[in-house]
């Protein structure tokens, strides 16, 4: 009972003091919409750059990779731990030969 007591007497002394404290002066830059490093101005029908998209999809496709080979360390404990590590690595040979592919094929030269 008295941790709670303590955590929402810091609660209410925190709020209190994040209101009082910080000087509240929003300038021209906090008032502007930031959208994508694009102009919030100009014009919305501008094309966009399939580059972005393929870094996005890229960058999605390895830290799916990490996700999937992270409990591969463990997988010594497991009955079947050479089927793990054997799935983990082709798993990680297929995403390498993808990445070559890409790579000699010069999708991931951003100028043109």
């Amino acid at each position: 009972m008295l941790y709670l007591h303590l955590a929402i007497i810091l609660s209410i002394i925190l709020a209190t003091i994040s209101f009082w404290l910080p000087p509240i002066l929003p300038d021209s830059e906090k008032l502007s919409p930031y959208e994508c490093g694009f102009d919030p101005l100009g014009s919305a029908r501008l094309p966009y750059s399939m580059r972005f998209f393929l870094v996005a999809i890229l960058f999605l496709l390895f830290d799916l990779e990490i996700a999937l080979l992270l409990p591969t360390p463990w997988a010594s404990q497991l009955p079947s731990s050479t089927l793990t590590i054997f799935w983990s690595l082709i798993i990680l040979t297929l995403l390498t030969l993808g990445f070559i592919y890409e790579w000699t094929q010069g999708g991931l030269e951003w100028a043109e």
